[in-house]
């Protein structure tokens, strides 16, 4: 099976999140997309941050009623800090029936270079890129690079920043939210301080 690994805070997941991933898992030749929820930092400041259990919490709420998108807290059991290539590696050994891809936007694409040990991740796993409001120059390196799929995926202006932002301010950006989701930060009453 292919997966396609989606990585992101997910602070809250939001409707954007889904179209990308069903985009990738409807049309880029990928069975499932996992979204793998990122952990908190502990050498950071926790901010806004909610608890990773809570986020995770909020992917499988969204994803429920997709069959091909699936919740993941494969690095919650991963030392930290984490690198990528490390994750990916865990998943290969524990899952070797899977071929496993990487889902990143235009911008995250640009400085692949600077993530620990690219050459492999690059070497062993295709990346599928989607398209970011202000178009990216891709390196010339990346160019033309066989695991590297650009895809017409929609262009989301949706962040999680602007959401718990409008959130706090008392602004009702529930069409942003997947139902269940609006309805777990609502009674839960997350990002209003």
């Amino acid at each position: 099976m292919k997966v396609g690994l989606y990585f992101g805070t997910f602070n809250p997941v939001h409707t954007g999140h889904l179209a990308i991933a069903n985009h990738m898992a409807e049309f880029s030749g990928l069975d499932q997309v996992w979204l793998v929820v990122t952990p908190h930092n502990p050498h950071k400041k926790k901010s806004t941050l909610l608890d990773d259990h809570q986020r995770l919490h909020m992917v499988f709420l969204a994803t429920e009623d997709y069959d091909k998108l699936k919740p993941s807290d494969i690095e919650f059991r991963l030392p930290q800090p984490n690198y990528t290539v490390h994750t990916l590696a865990h998943l290969q050994e524990k899952f070797p029936q899977h071929r496993f891809s990487l889902i990143m936007g235009e911008d995250n694409l640009n400085s692949l270079h600077k993530w620990k040990n690219y050459e492999v991740i690059l070497e062993n796993h295709d990346i599928y890129v989607y398209p970011r409001v202000t178009p990216e120059v891709l390196l010339p390196e990346l160019q033309g690079h066989p695991h590297i799929h650009k895809t017409d995926a929609p262009i989301m202006e949706i962040s999680s920043t602007f959401i718990r932002n409008c959130i706090k301010a008392g602004k009702n950006i529930r069409p942003l939210l997947p139902h269940k989701v609006w309805e777990y930060v609502t009674h839960n009453l997350f990002y209003r301080k």
